[in-house]
C-alpha cells in the first residue's frame, strides 16, 4: 500500500466540504441541495466516479468554483469522494442539507481552513484514510477564552 497526502488548493474566501458517497447520482443532489437551501450562495462540486470510466464527474453555478473542485477532484482521485467548494455560504448553512442527500455516505471535513487529504492506494483503486483540517491544539480555553467566544458568536449573528 502506497500512502499520500494531498493539499486542497482553495480559492481565497470559500470554505469545503469533503466526503464521501456512492453514486453518479450524486452530483446532481448536491446541486439540487445547494440551490434549495442556499440559493444565493456560489458552489462548485466534483465526484470522483469510482466504476465505469472513473471520471470526475462536476457541477454548480460558479465555473471558477466548478473547476476548482474538478481539479482537486482529480488530484485526490479516490473512489466516491466529493468535493464542494462554496462562497456566499458556510458549511454550517448547508450540512445537513448535504448530509440528508441519499448518496452520502460520510462527511470527512466542512471547513475554511487549509486541508491535507490522506490517501491510501492498493492495485484496487484510492480511498481517503483521513484529513488534516488545521493546526494542533495549543491548550484549553480559560475564562478569559470564554467571553471572546461568547461575543464573537454574538457578533457575527450566530446567538443572541
Amino acid at each position: 500500500m502506497k500512502t499520500e497526502v494531498i493539499k486542497l488548493e482553495v480559492p481565497a474566501d470559500c470554505n469545503l466540504i469533503l466526503g464521501q458517497s456512492h453514486f453518479i447520482k450524486t452530483i446532481e443532489d448536491i446541486y439540487e441541495a445547494m440551490v434549495n437551501t442556499a440559493p444565493s450562495s456560489k458552489f462548485g462540486v466534483a465526484f470522483c466516479e469510482s466504476s465505469g470510466p472513473c471520471l470526475v464527474r462536476r457541477e454548480g453555478n460558479d465555473e471558477n468554483l466548478v473547476k476548482a473542485a474538478a481539479q482537486n477532484a482529480l488530484r485526490v482521485g479516490a473512489g466516491h469522494c466529493f468535493i464542494l467548494l462554496l462562497k456566499n455560504a458556510y458549511p454550517i448553512n448547508v450540512l445537513n442539507t448535504i448530509k440528508n442527500v441519499p448518496e452520502i455516505c460520510h462527511v470527512y471535513c466542512a471547513t475554511a481552513n487549509p486541508v491535507e487529504v490522506v490517501v491510501a492506494e492498493t492495485e484496487l483503486g484510492r480511498g481517503i484514510l483521513g484529513v488534516i483540517d488545521g493546526k494542533k491544539s495549543a491548550g484549553i480555553e480559560g475564562t478569559e477564552e470564554v467571553n471572546e467566544r461568547k461575543k464573537f458568536l454574538r457578533k457575527i449573528g450566530y446567538k443572541f
